[in-house]
C-alpha cells in the first residue's frame, strides 16, 4: 500500500479521497510549521509528499525520499521546492492554479477599499481611543472610483483583479514582459503601461506576479520615489518582490500613501517598524484562506496523487 505523507493540515476532504484510494496517509500535526529535521525523518519511506508553501523541499529532503514519485505542492505557487532538481530524479512536481483565483482578487480589492476608507484604522481607533463624534473633516479618505490601479503581473489574478475593479469604476492599467492582443485589453477594459509609466501614474499598484530571478526587490528605494505620493502598494504575490526596508523607510518619510502586504520577504517574518504604522495593513498570508478556494486545491493534490498512482500523467506539472 502506497504511502502519502502531509507535511501539514489539510481539508478532510483531502484525506478522504486519498484514503477512499487505499493509500496510507499519515499527517504532521505538530505545533507550529514543520521542522526541516521532522521533514527528512517523514519521508524516508514515502512514495508521495503533498506540502504547502510554507514547507521547503530542497534537494535534501528528495534526497532522503528514495521511494518518491511526486511532490504535490498545496498552492500556486512552487518557489519553495526545488523542482529542477526533482526532475533529475524523475520525481513530478506539481501545483494548483487557477483555484484560487477568485479568492486573491477579493482579497487584493478588499485591501483597496480599506487602505482607501481607512476601515483598518477606523477600527483599531474605535478599539482604544474611540470615536469623539461625527465632525465633516473627520477621518478622511478616498473614494477609488475614477482612480487607477496599476496591475503588475496580469495571469489569471491580475485579470480577475481587473474585471473587478473595472465593475467598481476603477480604471485600470497594467504592466508585464508580454503584452496582451488588443481585442484582449479591450475585453478586459484596461491599458498597457511601461512599467516605468505605471509607478507614475497609479494611484494604487497591485502586484499580482509569481516570484522570478528577474522580479526580486522589483520595487525597491529608488521605484517608491517614483510612486506617487498618495499611492498606495498592495501585495499579494510573492515577498521577495518587495524591498520591505526601503519600503518601510519609504512609508515613514511619506514617499508613498500606504501600504497593504498579505505577503513578505522573510515569511512568516515581518519588517519590524511595519506594524506600527497606522497606514499599513497587515494580513497573514490569505489570499486563498476560503473554505472554497483550500477545498479545490485539495481536491487537485490528491487527485494528481491517484492519479500518478494509477500510471496516468498529472495535472498542472510545473517540472516535465
Amino acid at each position: 500500500m502506497s504511502k502519502v505523507f502531509l507535511s501539514a493540515k489539510l481539508p478532510t476532504a483531502t484525506t478522504q479521497i486519498l484514503t477512499d484510494h487505499h493509500f496510507t496517509v499519515q499527517t504532521y500535526t505538530g505545533t507550529g510549521l514543520i521542522s526541516h529535521a521532522e521533514l527528512l525523518r517523514q519521508v524516508s519511506d514515502v512514495d508521495y509528499l503533498i506540502t504547502p508553501l510554507s514547507t521547503q523541499v530542497d534537494a535534501e529532503v528528495i534526497d532522503a525520499a528514495p521511494h518518491l514519485k511526486l511532490i504535490a505542492n498545496f498552492g500556486a505557487g512552487f518557489n519553495n521546492i526545488d523542482a529542477a532538481y526533482a526532475r533529475t530524479k524523475r520525481i513530478q512536481v506539481t501545483n494548483t492554479p487557477a483555484v484560487s483565483t477568485n479568492s486573491v482578487a477579493e482579497v487584493t480589492i478588499g485591501l483597496m477599499l480599506a487602505l482607501s476608507h481607512r476601515i483598518v484604522e477606523g477600527d483599531q481607533q474605535m478599539r482604544t481611543t474611540g470615536f469623539p463624534g461625527w465632525a465633516p473633516l473627520y477621518f478622511l479618505g478616498h473614494e477609488i472610483a475614477g482612480k487607477t490601479l496599476g496591475i503588475v503581473g496580469f495571469g489569471n489574478i491580475g485579470r480577475e483583479v481587473a474585471r473587478k475593479a473595472r465593475a467598481l469604476a476603477v480604471n485600470v492599467q497594467y504592466w508585464q514582459p508580454h503584452r496582451l492582443s488588443d481585442p484582449e485589453e479591450r475585453s478586459l477594459g484596461v491599458t498597457y503601461a511601461s512599467f516605468a509609466d505605471l509607478v507614475a501614474n497609479s494611484d494604487f499598484i497591485s502586484i499580482n506576479a509569481p516570484q522570478t530571478k528577474e522580479n526580486h526587490h522589483q520595487f525597491d528605494a529608488a521605484i517608491f520615489q517614483q510612486m506617487k505620493a498618495t499611492a498606495y502598494l498592495i501585495n499579494v504575490g510573492r515577498g521577495p518582490i518587495v524591498d520591505e526596508a526601503a519600503l518601510l523607510t519609504a512609508l515613514q518619510q511619506k514617499e508613498i500613501g500606504g501600504a497593504a502586504l498579505d505577503v513578505y520577504e522573510h515569511e512568516p517574518a515581518v519588517t519590524a517598524g511595519l506594524e506600527k504604522l497606522t497606514n499599513v495593513i497587515l494580513t497573514p498570508h490569505i489570499g486563498n484562506a476560503t473554505v472554497e478556494a483550500r477545498a479545490a486545491m485539495g481536491t487537485i493534490v490528491a487527485n494528481n496523487v491517484v492519479l500518478v498512482e494509477q500510471g496516468q500523467a498529472a495535472k498542472f506539472v510545473v517540472n516535465s
